[in-house]
């Protein structure tokens, strides 16, 4: 594993708390012990903080509100004023709504999770693209979803929103392979993450066994599911991929 990374911790911009142990901790977590340097992004500073501690003197905190461009070009300003060089971002910050019907989602829960899980990657883009085109290259990871390929009832913005990451990771990658800026990104079944429950209306053992049931492989995802795919995905020894959408499910999507 090269090099240095920067990545966007769980935090929507209300504060809510979705990946601070999920597929983001195990991704920072699992890149760190193959000896990048990990930035860890997040709303709350106290909880990035608290995150990059866990993780190892590797890893260092950066408060950062991926949905506001002034904020993310101060924290990638940071990054790379205290690491010099950029080499992979990971853009694994994301929300949802309560599993409901479409029309019932509130306007202002619709912009965010389109706010978190979209504009974050435009705005992460213009942040760092240009440092990559500096330096001749680097890897842009996003966390799209099964959602976006599957769609289940009741998430059907977030399954847009996902939907919409993984096809801006495929159109990015044909945009900026000729600046050997490789772009991919990871569509996970649900996993076990604090989303979870928001995703099944409610975590109970009927709603868990309903969930799993439609998961081939008969069980969820996890992070360190998540964390291995992203470590191929952001190495050298996947240099000739690009604009892939790789699916972490179990045989969900097949």
């Amino acid at each position: 594993m090269r090099r240095d990374e920067i990545r966007g911790h769980g935090r929507s911009r209300d504060g809510d708390p979705l990946h601070t142990q999920g597929f983001g901790f195990g991704i920072a977590e699992t890149f760190v012990r193959e000896g990048a340097r990990v930035a860890v992004l997040d709303l709350n500073g106290d909880k990035a903080k608290e995150a990059a501690q866990a993780i190892g003197r590797r890893a260092f905190a950066v408060t950062c509100d991926v949905a506001k461009g002034k904020s993310v070009e101060k924290a990638v300003a940071r990054v790379i004023a205290k690491v010099g060089r950029l080499d992979i971002v990971v853009n694994n910050a994301g929300t949802t709504h309560l599993n409901m019907p479409m029309t019932e989602v509130p306007e202002d829960v619709f912009d965010r999770v389109f706010a978190v899980n979209v504009k974050s990657i435009y705005l992460m883009a213009k942040a760092t693209v240009p440092h990559f085109r500096e330096h001749g290259g680097g890897v842009i990871l996003n966390i799209g979803s099964t959602a976006g390929v599957r769609p289940r009832p009741g998430l059907t913005w977030y399954n847009g929103s996902k939907g919409a990451a993984n096809l801006l990771s495929k159109s990015m990658a044909v945009e900026l392979a000729p600046d050997r800026i490789r772009v991919n990104a990871i569509a996970p079944v649900a996993g076990e993450t604090p989303l979870l429950a928001t995703f099944m209306g409610e975590d109970t053992p009927e709603k868990r066994k309903a969930f799993t049931a439609t998961i081939p492989w008969g069980r969820f995802s996890t992070p360190q599911d998540i964390a291995n795919a992203a470590l191929f995905l952001c190495s050298d020894e996947s240099e000739m991929v690009t604009g892939s959408v790789l699916a972490v499910d179990g045989g969900r999507c097949v």
